[in-house]
């Protein structure tokens, strides 16, 4: 059996990280849990990682989390919102330092216009690429990402860019119709045909996260599914083709209020832990099934 061959009959991994924001309470006058806890509960509930926001996450005490990656055994992502070009240079610090997967960038500088932003896109893939660290672009509100239109034509100006999906600040940014459009449908094809990591959170056409287990969510928890399923298949294809054993890496991100949303007592309306295990479980078993295609 040849090197080639026996490269390609691993089978491709999914790995599911958890975000460490997600684990804050964030309730008036309960203490949010330690970070010793909240890698404890992470590893304990077989996720395979923990992502570390430098928005909410100072560099300082980002950089000081590596005993607990190592203690927990747990692997690192990095989300990082930049602000300004050279605000990249610290996080790819950060990344290496950690041993990071990749870096999923909310990139904030925002000219106005396609052909204005492909310098700023090219020049951080540039910076990353010197560093030794992979670099996705993050579908986020309020970055260069913003309006899926734009990055639909931004990825046709950088073939070599790609994204970290998280959908649902394009159902809530175009107010998708349900049921989808066909046209909305082939746009959604084209952002996950570019993905190389996923990002899971149930939006509505009006609310950036929603409880789930709701009966009045079922229709887009299904949607993210199907969408989730699309992306992961696109990907092991891509896989094949280019006979990587990369694994793929889905990051479940409940965020607490405001993403999530509460009711008049400030009360968050479901357990978002509970609802990261649902994700997580939900995921796998999406993966599994597309095991079982690649064997049957």
């Amino acid at each position: 059996m040849t090197a080639l061959t026996e490269t390609a009959a691993v089978p491709p991994r999914l790995e599911v990280f958890q975000a460490l924001w997600a684990m804050e309470q964030r309730r008036s006058g309960v203490p949010e849990r330690p970070l010793e806890q909240s890698f404890a509960m992470v590893a304990e509930a077989g996720f395979d990682g923990i992502c570390i926001d430098t928005g909410v996450t100072p560099l300082n005490e980002a950089f000081a989390l590596a005993p607990l990656f190592e203690k927990h055994n747990l692997r690192c992502l990095v989300t990082a919102f930049v602000s300004s070009m050279d605000g990249l240079t610290p996080v790819l610090e950060l990344a290496k330092h950690l041993n990071a997967t990749h870096i999923n960038l909310i990139g904030q500088v925002m000219p106005l216009g396609v052909d204005a932003t492909v310098p700023v896109a090219r020049r951080w893939m540039e910076m990353a690429d010197a560093a030794g660290v992979e670099l996705q672009f993050e579908t986020h509100r309020n970055s260069i990402t913003n309006d899926m239109f734009a990055t639909l034509q931004l990825l046709d100006a950088v073939p070599e860019m790609t994204l970290s999906a998280d959908l649902s600040h394009y159902v809530v940014g175009r107010e998708f119709d349900y049921p989808i459009s066909a046209r909305t449908e082939s746009h959604i094809a084209r952002l996950l045909a570019r993905s190389a990591s996923f990002q899971g959170r149930i939006a509505s056409r009006q609310q950036i996260q929603v409880p789930f287990g709701f009966p009045q969510y079922a229709k887009w928890l299904d949607l993210f599914l199907g969408w989730w399923q699309q992306g992961f298949r696109q990907w092991r294809a891509e896989a094949a083709r280019a006979g990587t054993t990369k694994p793929l890496n889905f990051l479940c991100e409940l965020g607490p209020h405001e993403y999530a949303m509460t009711g008049p007592d400030g009360l968050e309306l479901s357990d978002r832990w509970e609802e990261a295990l649902l994700i997580k479980q939900h995921v796998r078993a999406i993966w599994s099934g597309l095991d079982d295609e690649a064997t049957s």
